[in-house]
């Protein structure tokens, strides 16, 4: 009897940061969240990119029905987060993101990139989209591997 494959879950979510103002103290807290989250999504077998943007977080998650679902709803009851809504949540075949936790955080290097994603706008109105933060993501994403010299995924 084969076993049933279980189904993988791709969860696009959205939310206001409650992060210092001050760039080292800001920096400090991105860094801790990054600690944590590695852990825990290794743990969980989760695979997850984070997106911020001046106030605004945007992740998202893929993994097991189970362990998204538990993920987000820690990330739902972490302060450092508020005004968190779901953008998408869809089942998927197959992984996109290779890192249990990767960041890219608007600054000089990538400020074109993030220029053209042009998300601002809708975090501000609280209406960003899924293609928009899923593209932006992707790009950070193939980057990042290209700075390593990996040119293609294998996922």
């Amino acid at each position: 009897m084969r076993a049933k494959r279980s189904t993988l879950i791709h969860l696009i979510y959205f939310s206001r940061l409650n992060l210092a103002a001050d760039a080292p103290t800001r920096a400090q807290q991105i860094g801790e969240i990054t600690r944590q989250a590695q852990k825990k999504n290794e743990f969980a077998v989760i695979t997850s990119f984070l997106v911020i943007e001046q106030n605004f977080a945007a992740q998202i998650i893929e993994g097991e029905r189970v362990s998204v679902n538990d993920t987000f709803n820690r990330i739902n009851n972490d302060t450092r987060h508020r005004d968190v809504q779901i953008v998408e949540w869809r089942e998927i075949v197959k992984r996109e993101f290779v890192n249990s936790f990767a960041t890219g955080v608007r600054n000089p290097v990538n400020d074109a990139v993030f220029q053209k994603a042009n998300l601002l706008p809708m975090f501000l109105r609280g209406t960003p989209k899924a293609v928009g933060i899923h593209s932006l993501a992707m790009i950070l994403q193939a980057e990042s591997m290209s700075k390593q010299g990996i040119d293609h995924l294998f996922v």
